[in-house]
């Protein structure tokens, strides 16, 4: 594999140009790594996290996949308290699929009014 046959794909979020991401990275052997995803807007544990699995589930589409191809999620809350409204959106959105899955407790986020950011990692396998 080399690095012409990767493809990354941009949300246009402010962050990216300015830190030097993509927003997923998807490999030519059918695995698409989404990188944090945040919900910018505000809104409690429960919508910040749908809306940022939303973000996630619109960089998988332009590389071909969706939720249920989800394979591994990771959560990062700055409040233990809000573990349950967090889950109860993952399961909401994940029950199917049940993919691997990480919650970490972190000190903060880039804003503080961010209490939740989400990573995806997705596989379909190439034909061929």
């Amino acid at each position: 594999m080399s690095s012409a046959d990767v493809r990354r794909i941009s949300s246009g979020g402010p962050y990216e140009d300015v830190i030097g991401y993509s927003r997923a990275v998807a490999l030519p052997n059918g695995l698409v790594l989404v990188s944090g995803c945040t919900a910018a807007d505000g809104g409690g544990p429960y919508d910040q996290t749908v809306k940022a699995f939303e973000v996630a589930f619109k960089a998988l589409a332009e590389a071909g996949l969706g939720a249920g191809d989800v394979v591994r999620t990771r959560m990062y809350l700055t409040h233990a308290r809000d573990v349950e409204e967090v889950g109860r959106a993952h399961k909401a959105l994940f029950d199917a699929v049940r993919p691997a899955a990480s919650m970490i407790i972190v000190s903060g986020f880039v804003d503080p009014s961010m209490v939740v950011e989400v990573e995806v990692e997705a596989y379909k396998a190439v034909a061929g």
